[in-house]
């Protein structure tokens, strides 16, 4: 069979355009139905080993490729036809350029003699993304002297998809008639063996660079009160990532506050100076003085945690931001310098000393593990109390209960800040997933599916505001080939808002910021074809967490379960900040 299609002058170019990308590693493209953009469509399907799923809604097609490109941390596909359906993938697009997804995203067009001029499903779609793609090209409408362009744009648009850093590229691609794959063969005939001999497989590789000067290294080695900060992260080789990090933390001494987004909780074993409960113990202003650091190495991002943001916004320390892309990941506007190389090779720089329990670790670093410890017996006291549904327990729960080397989804609002202050240290090497580039609920439903797509056993934890913003996502699950538990935290309502102070003002709070919602979602799950079940104990959840390595667990369901969000932010307010009282530093 002939890796190309020369039936007529639009298959024969669609087809050099997949066989290019397939060459170049593309493994999964995502289509939504259309007129215009059938020569691609048809090139893709035809294609014998790239995965094309079909996606009615754009904005959910897109978030789903989103989700696929973050599991295989390569370029995915994403095509539409003419007119507004690009304009839904612009929210995803945006979240891919903000966190580094490498995306090639196709918007089908009309050629330039049907445009402005009336004609049916036609819109600008120049520059369609704005500064929100890492490249942007029009493509010359298809032309039997111009393969030759084709293949190599091809190449460019992955290239531009992968470095400098990662992000979505967008290809606008006319095309005149017939669309659809009639019989008009052109007088071309290629050898294609020696067409696409120069394409080869491109792939995202880790940032390096030169050796940090050894004498940088004993500056850090000397400094009596330092710390890493590792923010979120979605390595491609977690546990490579959470060695290199415990290297680095081993070498200088150093505790690490990990946030709960980040892999390093889940490796506890690897990372004896690990904190997790930095986020309520500097809400205590006499152990947020105590611990204030010299010197920072902030490992990508900063922790969603406010309070570590004003903490660090308060006392300045001197601080060194590891990031693997040429991005600005100093919100607080500190005393800072960037080192650009990722975490990987950064870590594996630092003079490793093998961790030695009796071995002398500095005062400020032994306050800091003494502190952990005693909070941490605090706080798991607490929670092992509450009887009643409380959002907070939810995350901890799945921080023990969760089965080993499971992939989590973690929406946005209060499901990572609940991950982040509650989340329990342990060595069952969950994965994390997140949508922190731009930090939206849109999409979160399609992308957790575009990462559960491969997956033996996944868990989206999400709330109702998120679930139902997306819930056209649930469309898609026939395609999934993984396992996808949705654990709903139904609080009917936006429960973060209940944390702002807008809270205070009643009206218009309530109807216009919490924006209660009463949709039932066992009869809107049976709509869409989709297992419910509702959630009505502790042991209840325990159970259906222990069931998800069972071969007969759903592929796909809702797990719901009903919280008070007032009662709920009530004892945030009032918990988080008093059991850091007396923890003695």
């Amino acid at each position: 069979m002939s890796l190309l299609d020369y039936r007529n002058i639009n298959t024969l170019w669609a087809s050099v355009i997949v066989e290019t990308l397939s060459r170049l590693g593309l493994e999964i493209a995502i289509t939504c139905p259309g007129s215009r953009s059938t020569p691609l469509t048809i090139a893709l399907v035809r294609h014998p080993t790239i995965e094309t799923i079909p996606i009615l809604d754009e904005r959910s097609a897109a978030f789903f490729s989103l989700g696929c490109a973050k599991r295989l941390h390569q370029p995915v596909v994403l095509v539409c036809t003419s007119g507004t359906a690009g304009a839904n993938f612009y929210p995803a697009i945006i979240e891919a350029q903000e966190s580094h997804v490498p995306l090639v995203v196709f918007t089908a067009d009309r050629p330039p003699e049907l445009r402005d001029c009336g004609s049916g499903q036609t819109i600008d779609q120049q520059k369609l993304f704005g500064g929100f793609v890492n490249w942007y090209t029009e493509m010359a409408v298809p032309n039997t002297s111009l393969l030759n362009y084709v293949r190599q744009t091809m190449v460019h648009a992955w290239h531009r998809a992968l470095s400098p850093k990662p992000g979505p590229v967008h290809i606008n691609g006319p095309f005149r008639d017939p669309l659809s794959p009639v019989s008009s063969p052109t007088d071309v005939q290629l050898n294609e063996s020696e067409f696409f001999s120069a394409v080869f497989p491109r792939t995202l590789k880790h940032s390096t660079a030169p050796q940090l000067p050894k004498k940088l290294w004993e500056h850090w080695s000397q400094t009596k009160k330092g710390i890493i900060i590792a923010g979120p992260a979605q390595p491609q080789n977690p546990h490579q990532y959470c060695q290199s990090v415990a290297n680095l933390s081993q070498s200088l001494g150093w505790p690490i506050l990990a946030e709960g987004l980040s892999p390093l909780r889940n490796y506890q074993s690897l990372n004896p100076y690990l904190i997790s409960t930095y986020d309520c113990l500097l809400r205590s202003s006499n152990s947020s003085k105590q611990l204030a650091p010299e010197q920072v190495i902030q490992l990508g991002p900063l922790p969603t945690s406010k309070i570590v943001r004003q903490w660090l916004q308060r006392y300045q320390p001197l601080t060194w931001q590891v990031t693997s892309h040429p991005s600005n990941v100093d919100p607080l506007h500190g005393r800072t310098y960037p080192i650009e190389v990722s975490v990987e090779a950064f870590g594996a720089q630092s003079p490793i000393r093998s961790f030695d329990s009796n071995r002398n670790v500095s005062e400020y670093c032994q306050q800091w593990i003494s502190c952990e410890k005693k909070l941490r017996q605090k706080l798991t006291k607490c929670l092992q109390s509450i009887e009643d549904p409380f959002e907070g327990k939810i995350s901890w729960l799945l921080s023990q209960y969760l089965p080993k080397e499971s992939v989590l989804v973690v929406a946005n609002s209060m499901p990572v800040r609940d991950i982040e202050s509650f989340w329990q240290p342990n060595d069952r090497h969950i994965q994390p997933y997140f949508n922190r580039g731009a930090n939206g609920i849109d999409g979160t439903l399609s992308a957790s599916m575009g990462i559960a797509h491969g997956y033996s056993n996944s868990v989206l934890l999400t709330g109702d505001l998120a679930f139902l913003h997306d819930i056209n996502g649930l469309l898609n699950h026939r395609y999934i080939k993984g396992k996808l538990t949705i654990l709903v935290i139904n609080n009917q309502g936006g429960g973060i808002f209940e944390m702002l102070p807008i809270s205070e003002f009643e009206p218009p709070f309530e109807e216009y910021f919490a924006t209660p919602q009463a949709v039932d979602l066992l009869e809107l799950s049976k709509a869409y074809g989709v297992q419910h079940s509702l959630i009505r104990s502790w042991d209840g959840l325990i159970e259906c967490l222990k069931e998800l390595q069972a071969d007969d667990c759903p592929k796909f369901r809702v797990l719901e379960l009903l919280t008070d969000r007032k009662a709920d932010a009530k004892w945030r307010k009032m918990q988080l900040a008093s059991l850091a009282d007396g923890i003695q530093t």
